[in-house]
């Protein structure tokens, strides 16, 4: 627990308390989201984001068009139907090898202390990191007008740091249990309400600094387009139940650049 004192403000966030760990379950598990403020010592966040200010030259900016189940079009659908409609994600990525061998960030990821938390929190026997050179951790940028689109995760959970915020826009929305992806209940009707704006959504209060696990796979989520001249930076650290895992060429293509 020593190499992350400098890190973690562990006097907010006592990662290896069992209470701890225990509530932070609860909550999620309820939830489905867990947001933990001042997660970051002030020294480390102001180190990541003079790192993120440093390496944006180098990020890969991309926009794509989707649907929100991040799926081919189905043909057999009208192009209006919630399966087909498409949304606009937008933002600059930078992979894993970009991120410093000295970065808080790496030494965060690497803790086997924060990994034995993550598990314990999500319910996982172990997680490891990509077995490729580019998506264990990835810090993106969002600048004026740039926005993550309407969709469900593929993945059955996701861990962020809010590194910079907007000075507008740029929140996080979602509605908890749409779908059903196990059982195959995709839910279109209620899809379609959200994208029409009929639907009430909820809002997650992020600061910077702020550590957030989310399961995103039956739940649809966004982040609204950032708004002013101060450009959103988002870490997301990935990881795998499973080692030797690696995201396909086709996606390191489309987030990336480059394999």
């Amino acid at each position: 627990m020593r190499q992350l004192a400098n890190i973690v403000d562990l006097s907010v966030n006592p990662i290896g308390d069992p209470a701890f760990r225990t509530r932070c379950r609860q909550t999620l598990d309820a939830a489905g989201a867990l947001v933990l403020p001042g997660f970051l010592s002030a020294a480390a966040l102001a180190t990541v984001r003079l790192e993120g200010a440093e390496h944006s030259p180098a990020a890969f900016y991309a926009a794509s068009k989707h649907n929100v189940y991040l799926r081919p079009q189905d043909e057999s659908l009208p192009a209006g139907h919630a399966r087909n409609r498409l949304v606009v994600s937008s933002k600059g990525c930078i992979t894993d090898e970009d991120i410093p061998a000295q970065s808080p960030l790496r030494t965060l990821y690497d803790a086997l202390p924060f990994r034995d938390f993550l598990c314990a929190v999500l319910g996982e026997e172990q997680l490891y990191p990509y077995a490729d050179r580019l998506s264990s951790i990835n810090l993106h940028y969002a600048r004026a007008g740039q926005e993550l689109g309407w969709h469900f995760d593929n993945s059955s959970f996701a861990i962020t740091l809010l590194i910079q915020k907007p000075e507008a826009g740029g929140h996080f929305e979602y509605v908890e249990n749409l779908r059903d992806a196990d059982g195959g209940e995709m839910n279109y009707a209620g899809v379609t309400q959200v994208l029409d704006g009929r639907r009430a959504v909820k809002r997650l209060a992020i600061g910077e600094g702020d550590l957030v696990l989310f399961r995103g796979r039956n739940a649809m989520h966004r982040v609204t387009p950032t708004e002013g001249n101060a450009t959103r930076m988002l870490v997301v650290l990935a990881y795998n139940a499973q080692p030797g895992i690696m995201l396909s060429e086709s996606a390191r293509m489309t987030f990336y650049g480059r394999l």
